[in-house]
């Protein structure tokens, strides 16, 4: 079982749409998969076109049990959504004496052995959730779009990501993923040649500006349901075999 946190300061990069498609893409190849979305927004419910009654906030507050918090998005593929109610969550966790980061840890300990993948979609910045999941992953995957403040954004989230390694010496940035790679601009080049030479073996083929990934959430598909051969899908599809070739 594999725990894998989609992460980056920054917004705008590609978080939820990486979180969506490679968790369908892995549930597509037979894998069981539990997507947990992290975040206030709740946009992962939408991106998939479904509106769960309940979620995480409810799973972990002891409101409800897993069985009737998680939600089949699709075949394999669970969904625990997020939402306004994890604004609650996250008073809950700043208001524990002690061991507040350990708080989505503890929760999803006992239902591990049920998923072979549990991906967690992460809000943009630095905030008790995000914590939270950084202490409960095993590898992270930042999706970084081929622009400076981006780049930027990635070595200032691997600046806080020490502070986590401190306690969770088996956290790692595994992967690093571009996107919206367009090669008319020659800024996009220059970036990801930056990225290779950082980053090297942990560099995934970058995922390519393509306008079908913006509108499939929108009818509440998956790039996989709603445009299976744009490049978009391609490039999710390599995503996920490389996710499967490091099993």
């Amino acid at each position: 079982m594999r725990r894998i946190a989609v992460a980056l300061s920054k917004g705008g990069v590609g978080k939820t749409t990486t979180a969506v498609n490679l968790a369908a893409g892995l549930a597509r190849s037979g894998k069981t998969v539990l997507l947990v979305d992290v975040d206030t927004q709740g946009q992962v419910a939408r991106a998939l076109g479904c509106e769960p009654p309940a979620g995480l906030a409810e799973f972990i507050q002891g409101e409800m049990s897993i069985e009737d918090a998680r939600f089949l998005a699709r075949e394999n593929l669970w969904l625990l959504s997020g939402g306004r109610s994890m604004a609650g969550l996250k008073r809950l966790i700043t208001r524990k004496d002690f061991g507040g980061e350990q708080t989505l840890a503890e929760a999803l300990d006992g239902i591990e052995s049920h998923y072979d993948y549990i991906l967690m979609d992460t809000a943009p910045g630095w905030d008790a959730l995000t914590v939270n999941v950084l202490f409960y992953a095993q590898a992270v995957l930042a999706p970084v779009s081929l622009e400076v403040m981006a780049l930027q954004g990635l070595i200032d989230f691997s600046r806080s990501m020490t502070s986590i390694q401190r306690y969770r010496d088996d956290l790692t940035l595994k992967y690093v993923l571009p996107t919206f790679f367009d090669r008319r601009v020659k800024k996009s080049e220059e970036i990801l040649n930056q990225l290779q030479n950082h980053y090297g073996d942990q560099l995934c083929q970058p995922i390519r500006y393509n306008v079908r990934l913006s509108e499939a959430p929108g009818y509440g598909q998956t790039i996989f349901e709603y445009s299976p051969r744009s490049a978009g899908a391609q490039d999710y599809q390599k995503l996920t075999e490389r996710m499967l070739e490091d099993e």
